[in-house]
C-alpha cells in the first residue's frame, strides 16, 4: 500500500504541475479532430480530494496553500456506508485537492458561494426520505441502491463527480456522437450531437438523455429524463438528490494539453431553491483503465438480503418467547 500511495502522490503532483504550467502559457487553442471539432479525446482523471460541498475547515472557495497542505496531509474519511463504516485509504483519490489556475479548490460547488447544496426545506426532506428508504429497505434486490446492484454508481451523474476509486474517464468522439466512458462500473454515456430534441418523457435511460452541441471550443451537454431509480445518489464520496425532472447542463473545455475544465449547472426547482453550479478539472493521465468487475452476481447483495432475513427470523423467534 505504501508503494501505491507514493506512486499516486507522485502522479498527482506531476499532473498538477503540468496543468499549472500550461495555464501560465496564456490562451490555449485545442487541437482539432479530422472533422474539425475541438479534440477532447483521451484518458482523463477526476481523482481529487475536493468534495462536492465545502468542508467547514475552509474559509472560501479558493483554499490557501496552508489550508490545502494541512487538508492533504490528513484528509478526513470520505466514504460512509449504510452502517456507518468509513474508508480512509485516500491515496486512491490522488492525495491532492483539485487546482484551477494554480489555486486549490475547497469544493466543487462554486454557486452558491457558501459551497453547500441549496436544498429547499421540502427538497431536503425528500432527499432524506429517499436515502432512509434505500438504507433501511431490505425486501428485495430492486429496493437496494443501484450501486449495490452493480447498475450505476454515484459518480456517473451527470454531473460527473469523484468516486472513491476508479476515476478514469475516457472520451471518444465522432462527428455526431461523444462517448463518456467512466472506469467506475464501466458506464458509458452517449451524447447525441446531431439532434437536440430529447426523448419522450416516458423514456428515461440510466444517466438520463444527453444531447450536445459546440459553443466555440466548448462541448455543451444538456441532460434530462432522469430515471427515478437513479436516486439516491450516495454511497461514494458525495451524496446529493435530483428529482426525475432535473435538468443538468455540462460544459467541457480543453483548457491546456493536460486539462479539461469541467463545469456544470443543476436546475431542479422541486428540490433546490436555486440553480447550483460546480467546476472541477479533469487531468490528463497515462494510467490504464482496467475492468471494473462489478456484476449482479456479486456475493455482497445476496449476503445483505440473507442477513436481513436472518435478522427478521431472530426477531420473530424473540417475540414468540415473550410471555
Amino acid at each position: 500500500m505504501e508503494n501505491s500511495f507514493l506512486r499516486a502522490a507522485i502522479l498527482a503532483f506531476v499532473g498538477t504541475l503540468a496543468i499549472s504550467l500550461a495555464a501560465q502559457a496564456g490562451d490555449y487553442r485545442a487541437p482539432r479532430t479530422a472533422f474539425g471539432q475541438p479534440d477532447l479525446q483521451g484518458l482523463w482523471s477526476n481523482a481529487w480530494l475536493t468534495r462536492l460541498e465545502r468542508p467547514k475547515v475552509f474559509g472560501g472557495l479558493q483554499a490557501t496553500e496552508v489550508e490545502a497542505n494541512a487538508f492533504e496531509r490528513a484528509p478526513p474519511p470520505q466514504v460512509v456506508d449504510d452502517v456507518g463504516g468509513e474508508e480512509t485509504e485516500m491515496w486512491e483519490l490522488g492525495g491532492r485537492l483539485a487546482r484551477i489556475g494554480g489555486r486549490a479548490r475547497s469544493s466543487v460547488i462554486v454557486d452558491p458561494v457558501d459551497g453547500r447544496l441549496p436544498y429547499t426545506e421540502s427538497g431536503a426532506d425528500a432527499a432524506k426520505a429517499v436515502i432512509r428508504r434505500a438504507a433501511q429497505n431490505f425486501d428485495a434486490p430492486e429496493t437496494r441502491t443501484t450501486s449495490e446492484q452493480c447498475l450505476l454508481s454515484n459518480a456517473a451523474g451527470p454531473p460527473i463527480l469523484t468516486a472513491p476509486y476508479n476515476n478514469n474517464i475516457q472520451i471518444v468522439q465522432t462527428k455526431d456522437r461523444v462517448v463518456l466512458l467512466l472506469e467506475w462500473n464501466h458506464e458509458a454515456r452517449i451524447v447525441r450531437l446531431d439532434d437536440r430534441r430529447h426523448l419522450p418523457a416516458l423514456i428515461r435511460p440510466w444517466m438520463g438523455d444527453s444531447v450536445g452541441w459546440w459553443e466555440g471550443s466548448t462541448l455543451v451537454v444538456e441532460t434530462t429524463n432522469f430515471p427515478e431509480h437513479q436516486n439516491p445518489r450516495r454511497g461514494g464520496v458525495d451524496s446529493y438528490y435530483l428529482s426525475p425532472e432535473a435538468r443538468v447542463v455540462e460544459r467541457f473545455t480543453r483548457s491546456s494539453p493536460a486539462q479539461i475544465l469541467y463545469q456544470f449547472s443543476v436546475e431542479d426547482p422541486a428540490i433546490y431553491r436555486q440553480v447550483w453550479r460546480g467546476e472541477v478539472p479533469f487531468a490528463s493521465t497515462s494510467v490504464n483503465t482496467y475492468e471494473f468487475a462489478c456484476h449482479e452476481g456479486n456475493y455482497s447483495l445476496p449476503g445483505i438480503l440473507a442477513g436481513a432475513r436472518r435478522e427478521e427470523a431472530m426477531t420473530k423467534a424473540a417475540e414468540r418467547r415473550v410471555p
